[in-house]
């Protein structure tokens, strides 16, 4: 593919996220992965910056990479599909499910039960290994997760995410008795220092990250909260929660010792979402129930099935 123009001052990845708007469904990510992979040259040179500058006569040759293919085994694995359109769907995610395959991590995932639902009908931006996956929720986080079935509505989800104008928000319960009624944690999170596999509050190599949350109920040894997250960092809930010195319950990296050993992992669960549609721009409004492990959790604390049913 070869584009030909005369162009004032402007980034090579804006400028091809714009040009290939109307005749391609690149995202911006995709174009970003083509010019540092060297598939982009520039007046016959090979470009990798994606913020190298155009300026004045050019040409650009964009060579797409062969697609691999996929090496995940489809799996016949029940989904509690939420939502369902022709450019995507909304699952319930269950507990201890990874998102997609990686180390020590290759069957069971949902990409596994979603190539086993129907692999032409999944959004290819992602790569073969995530096809269909525009955002994550941990391992033994509960609750809803959009796939975009086509590229077109991934490319829109991923600029919608990218400006906050998806609207999630959950449900926790934490340890202790949060005595404010609702509070904002605005706390930079980055990785942690000793274990690279967790992340901390820091001011070193962090990012912006703010978590709202109301409280809904006290119980006996702890307090249910539903959170609204501006930003979505790597363990952001529970990273904030334990900086707060109230850590969620069960939570199997950030909570209290002798709860390593738990099967269910931290009771979280994403509960609602709220979106403009990316391809109808109408309003979808979505909800998933907590799991029993959670709701047995709360009337153990005390609670009772109004507590959750009327949020």
């Amino acid at each position: 593919m070869k584009l030909k123009a005369n162009v004032e001052k402007v980034r090579l990845d804006k400028y091809l996220v714009d040009a290939l708007a109307e005749s391609t469904e690149y995202s911006r990510s995709y174009i970003q992965t083509l010019i540092k992979d060297g598939n982009i040259t520039v007046n016959g040179n090979v470009e990798t910056k994606q913020n190298f500058n155009l300026i004045g006569d050019i040409e650009i040759e964009i060579t797409i990479p062969e697609v691999k293919s996929s090496t995940i085994n489809p799996e016949k694995i029940d989904l509690d599909i939420v939502y369902e359109d022709d450019d995507i769907l909304v699952v319930n995610k269950p507990n201890n499910m990874v998102v997609h395959p990686g180390a020590g991590n290759t069957e069971g995932t949902m990409v596994n039960a979603l190539l086993g639902r129907d692999a032409k009908f999944l959004s290819t931006i992602g790569g073969v290994e995530r096809p269909g996956i525009v955002h994550r929720i941990d391992k033994q986080t509960t609750g809803l997760l959009i796939v975009a079935k086509n590229d077109k509505a991934h490319q829109v989800l991923t600029e919608m995410l990218k400006n906050h104008e998806i609207y999630k928000e959950y449900i926790a319960l934490v340890w202790g008795e949060i005595k404010e009624d609702k509070g904002i944690i605005d706390a930079p999170i980055g990785r942690h220092q000793n274990d690279r596999k967790k992340m901390m509050v820091t001011s070193k190599n962090s990012k912006y990250a703010v978590t709202n949350f109301d409280v809904i109920k006290r119980l006996d040894k702890t307090t249910l909260v539903k959170c609204a997250i501006e930003t979505g960092r790597t363990h952001q809930i529970r990273v904030h929660f334990n900086f707060i010195k109230h850590p969620i319950v069960n939570d199997p990296s950030y909570g209290k010792l002798a709860e390593k050993q738990t099967d269910f992992g931290q009771m979280l669960h994403a509960y609602k979402l709220e979106f403009l549609h990316p391809i109808t721009k109408e309003m979808v409004k979505l909800k998933a129930e907590l799991p029993k492990e959670f709701t047995d959790k709360i009337i153990q604390e005390g609670g009772v099935e109004n507590d959750w049913k009327t949020i």
